[in-house]
């Protein structure tokens, strides 16, 4: 516990420092004042734009939740999908790093198999990826078509768009085409760590390799029910492609707040784009994903000044980040003490 508590406290330290780097690369002086100048009426709509791709996001996984038969309220599902993000805000490569602990929260809430919970926001997180690139596709298309030249930035933004363009159907067909034998693989690579771990666990007999794999098989089996429901994927894409929507609203807004009006096709890329940075080690990817929507932000719109787009960025990042991490960590918190207080009931 010591250990990971030092761990997320270098990894906020290190994205402080990220995000002081980039506000006095840009000027702190004028990035301050401008998040002064800024209107407050557009900030209160920032907020409840924030609130909006929230919700959207979270009725995503109470559509997933409802096809594995874990039927939940939908704002039980919304608040344990804000806890969700919570656990990716403070750990590392952001996603990537959350899912564990966010399928722990979604497995107590909804009171189901771990298992469960963890194919719930892997198909959730997977499905999110779809409207991001069609997003990102649209937007660079007419960006491209207005510059007169492609810089480096937007040729950095090109390759990624392709990356995930191409990369994510060919990923996602060799996944399904062989799954049974990805399925095998990981029961074998992960049934003796998971016996040496139970092993180290005080007042625990290590789990035999039969209920490994049938717990290993639960999670596949779980992922197959979601992928050939096509009502749940196709609610789930809508809510998804809604989320992502008010996501590239959101920055619009807040830069319309500090005075700045920008194509639509700009936020449109640059969002999806910056979420990528997302996956580096610092909390829910806080700095990089700053540093790469201001510097996008500044490349595809010439008349912008880079402490107006780093103030910008910060009134966005300040709605869509803050805003899920105050409400999930008292989600968190509270299902925390509730699975303690099952546990101790046992």
């Amino acid at each position: 516990m010591d250990g990971n508590r030092w761990a997320t406290i270098a990894g906020f330290a290190g994205a402080l420092l990220v995000l002081s780097v980039l506000v006095w690369v840009v000027g702190v002086d004028r990035t301050l004042a401008a998040l002064l100048m800024a209107d407050p009426g557009a900030l209160a709509v920032v907020v409840g734009i924030a609130a909006v791709w929230l919700t959207s996001w979270g009725l995503a996984l109470w559509a997933v939740l409802r096809a594995l038969g874990s039927e939940v309220p939908a704002h039980t599902a919304i608040l344990v999908y804000a806890a969700a993000v919570f656990s990716n805000n403070v750990t590392p490569f952001g996603q990537a790093g959350g899912e564990p602990l966010s399928a722990l929260l979604i497995a107590s809430a909804a009171d189901s198999e771990y298992e469960t919970g963890l194919a719930a926001i892997a198909s959730v997180d997977t499905v999110h990826f779809v409207p991001s690139v069609g997003y990102a596709i649209v937007g660079f298309t007419f960006v491209a078509a207005g510059a007169v030249r492609l810089g480096r930035n937007l040729v950095f933004a090109a390759v990624a768009v392709a990356v995930l363009a191409v990369g994510l159907p060919v990923a996602a067909y060799m996944g399904w085409r062989y799954r049974y034998e990805l399925e095998a693989a990981v029961v074998n690579l992960f049934t003796p760590l998971v016996k040496l771990f139970g092993r180290m666990v005080p007042r625990r007999s290590p789990p035999t390799a039969a209920v490994i794999e049938t717990r290993i098989e639960s999670f596949f089996a779980a992922i197959d029910r979601i992928a050939t429901d096509r009502e749940t994927l196709l609610q789930t894409l809508g809510f998804s492609a809604l989320g992502w929507a008010c996501l590239a609203a959101s920055l619009w807004t807040s830069l319309y707040a500090v005075g700045h009006t920008v194509p639509v096709a700009t936020v449109l890329l640059v969002v999806p784009v910056g979420s990528i940075a997302s996956m580096v080690p610092l909390p829910g990817g806080s700095g990089a994903i700053e540093t790469v929507l201001v510097t996008l932000l500044v490349s595809t719109v010439p008349p912008l000044s880079g402490p107006a787009a780093a103030s910008a960025v910060l009134i966005h990042r300040g709605a869509t980040y803050l805003l899920p991490t105050l409400v999930g960590a008292g989600v968190a918190s509270a299902l925390g003490a509730d699975r303690v207080a099952a546990s101790a009931g046992e």
